[in-house]
């Protein structure tokens, strides 16, 4: 069984797929490992410390991927390289497939077996497997410090004989794993915190990380969650009675992190200019979500801008700003994943298409697209229309359902 790692192409990707330790794993499997030469070099992973893991260093993406079982990757390659690849094989990586069929078409057209890490099914088997919850806890973690670092002041109350500084009130909006995080740094560094969220499960959580949970309606909330512990959208009516309960307690606020995502859709807006320009001078606003369309009026995904004295943060790949972490923990949660289908007594690859598993990431099988949420329909009557996508329903902070703790205990 081989195992191929590739270096990384999007423009301000620093994260890698594996780490020496997981090659020591993947070796101590029996598996041949092959890294694309400089494929940890932004994690700060060198050539010679995967080598010196059992890995052997292939100096180009063909001889990489040559005769590979299964090629790991951060980001999915592009249509173009998937073309590249030979029949059979198998891909897992972050595809983010939402955002177009592009990637599925050219995958399943080349008869690839795509695998979307970010699909992973929130299952008890699954918990070590998934990197939506590993990457968000450092981009919580990353966005309070990133936050301090552009905060002009102290954080912590400080005594002194000059006087008393008073700390800093920091708001997190979304209690998933990056807002729980979000939550416990910026408590360590000593704010007061305060957060919300549209699931009333996450009061508790808020509360026993010692932050206040501020809320309009406490009655309508217990009835916005699914069985399954994820948010649903909720009424015009709360929505427009919560903003304005929000827009004055953010007036108040220092520090403000923004973490409210939903699948398949355009990130929604919870933070008005209106809103911004109530905040005193000084102020940082940090927006998670800006990659897909932003949290937050006037942030730019890959900017820090002043709105009347008011910063917005809009980093772009926040975990990779963390990326020697977000690689060892992204790699830990590929091995496990993989290591998870490999037969004992043969120890090659052996994917099974009916495990619980494999039918959540699965997108790509045999040259057809075969997840239920992205495969056409059977009756469509125009062939180069796009399918209909279900849509996954509203989930504050992520993608995360709040059962997993801002302590990455997930992993």
């Amino acid at each position: 069984m081989k195992i191929a790692v590739l270096r990384e192409t999007k423009a301000g990707e620093s994260r890698v797929a594996a780490s020496p330790e997981t090659v020591k794993k993947f070796v101590a499997l029996g598996a041949d490992v092959a890294i694309e030469t400089g494929a940890g070099d932004g994690a700060n992973f060198a050539d010679d410390a995967f080598a010196q893991a059992g890995a052997r260093i292939a100096p180009t993406f063909v001889e990489a991927i040559s005769g590979a079982d299964m090629v790991l990757g951060v980001r999915a390659p592009g249509a173009a390289d998937i073309g590249r690849f030979a029949r059979g094989q198998r891909i897992a990586a972050i595809v983010s497939p939402h955002a177009g069929g592009q990637i599925l078409d050219a995958a399943a057209k080349a008869g690839v077996d795509l695998f979307a890490m970010d699909l992973m099914p929130r299952i008890t088997r699954a918990q070590s497997m998934d990197v939506l919850s590993s990457q968000s806890n450092l981009a919580g973690y990353k966005a309070v410090i990133d936050a301090a670092a552009y905060y002009g002041r102290a954080i912590p109350m400080m005594m002194t004989a000059a006087g008393t500084i008073a700390p800093a009130k920091a708001f997190v909006m979304g209690a998933g794993v990056a807002g729980l995080q979000a939550i416990a740094t910026a408590r360590r560094l000593g704010a007061v915190v305060s957060a919300t969220d549209v699931r009333w499960a996450a009061k508790e959580q808020v509360e026993s990380l010692g932050a206040s949970f501020v809320t309009v309606d406490e009655e309508a909330m217990k009835n916005a969650e699914t069985a399954g512990g994820y948010a649903k959208e909720m009424s015009a009516d709360f929505q427009q009675r919560q903003t304005e309960f929000v827009g004055k307690h953010i007036a108040r606020q220092n520090i403000v992190v923004t973490t409210a995502l939903i699948p398949g859709r355009p990130a929604p807006r919870l933070v008005s200019e209106d809103m911004v320009r109530s905040m005193a001078p000084g102020s940082v606003i940090v927006d998670l979500a800006v990659e897909q369309g932003g949290n937050v009026a006037h942030s730019r995904a890959g900017e820090v801008i002043d709105v009347g004295g008011v910063i917005i943060i809009g980093f772009e790949n926040v975990p990779g700003r963390l990326a020697t972490d977000a690689s060892s923990l992204y790699a830990k949660n590929l091995f496990n994943f993989v290591s998870a289908f490999i037969d004992a007594e043969t120890k090659e690859l052996a994917i099974d298409w009916n495990d619980e598993i494999i039918k959540g990431v699965g997108l790509t099988r045999a040259g057809e697209i075969v997840h239920p949420n992205f495969a056409p329909a059977q009756d469509d009557p125009a062939p180069g229309e796009p399918a209909p996508i279900d849509q996954a329903p509203v989930d504050q902070a992520d993608g995360a359902p709040g059962n997993s703790s801002p302590s990455g205990s997930m992993e």
